[in-house]
């Protein structure tokens, strides 16, 4: 393998762009992570380049790709599914077998990791945002609460209100409901994290049995998400490191064995 032994993934999420450089020992030496252009294309040009540069390696690097985007990245040398790419990455940083949750913006993904980092089983939710990190995006903007101040606001809250609507826009119409009733706003915050985080247990169902739990994606920066989800499940759970770099990692990593 050329330049220097370093190769790039991409993932090219519906509401991120995420791409690395990775060196031959499997370190990410450079990371770039922007929200998703639609102009796919342009964009992966232009931060692929910057990758390049900032790890020294030539234009012959070979690159993997992705995500819902990963067939619109012209210059990838391997196109690869989100499900593999997630579980390489995990079992790179963990080095051990497990049950892998990847919260998207459009899918929610729970992936079982066998001993050698191969996937063993997954479940997906793709067809509704109710369960993915939209359903929480979209109804916060509506209560004028940023991604960032959720955490703040639920450790705020003395109690929970539940929120009982299955789809993310009646959901809103809820919340907003509960707002005019005078609920307090960290309990309505609250209510919406475990809300969620019951729809993503139901998802996995028994696929966590017996099994070390990993957290990635956007949503796992959220640090009241990964708790609402171990209280959902009953188990404690890992956010992984950069946790959204993780679908990344894995396509670069890929194409390193593959090279190989």
């Amino acid at each position: 393998m050329g330049s220097g032994a370093v190769v790039l993934g991409v993932d090219v999420g519906s509401t991120s762009w995420k791409g690395v450089a990775v060196d031959s020992a499997g370190r990410i030496v450079a990371r770039r992570v922007e929200a998703t252009d639609p102009r796919i294309e342009a964009q992966t040009e232009r931060l692929a380049a910057e990758l390049r540069a900032a790890s020294g390696a030539g234009d012959d690097a070979p690159l993997g790709a992705t995500g819902y985007g990963r067939k619109r990245v012209p210059a990838a040398t391997r196109i690869l599914t989100e499900i593999t790419c997630h579980a390489r990455g995990a079992y790179h940083l963990t080095g051990r077998p497990g049950v892998l949750v990847d919260f998207g913006g459009q899918d929610t993904k729970v992936i079982r990791i066998g001993d050698g980092g191969e996937v063993s089983d997954f479940r997906m939710n793709d067809k509704c945002a109710a369960g993915t990190g939209r359903f929480l995006e979209v109804i916060l903007a509506r209560l004028g609460v940023g991604l960032d101040q959720a955490p703040e606001l639920v450790a705020r809250a003395a109690g929970e209100v539940a929120i009982s609507s299955t789809c993310t826009v009646f959901a809103e119409s809820e919340v907003i409901s509960l707002v005019a009733q005078g609920e307090p706003l960290p309990a309505i915050v609250l209510g919406l994290h475990r809300a969620l985080a019951g729809r993503v247990a139901t998802l996995a169902g028994r696929l966590v049995d017996g099994a070390e739990l990993f957290m990635s994606g956007g949503v796992a920066l959220n640090r009241a998400m990964a708790d609402a989800l171990a209280a959902a499940v009953g188990r404690p759970i890992t956010v992984l490191p950069e946790p959204q770099l993780v679908g990344a990692l894995g396509a670069a990593l890929s194409v390193m064995q593959s090279d190989r």
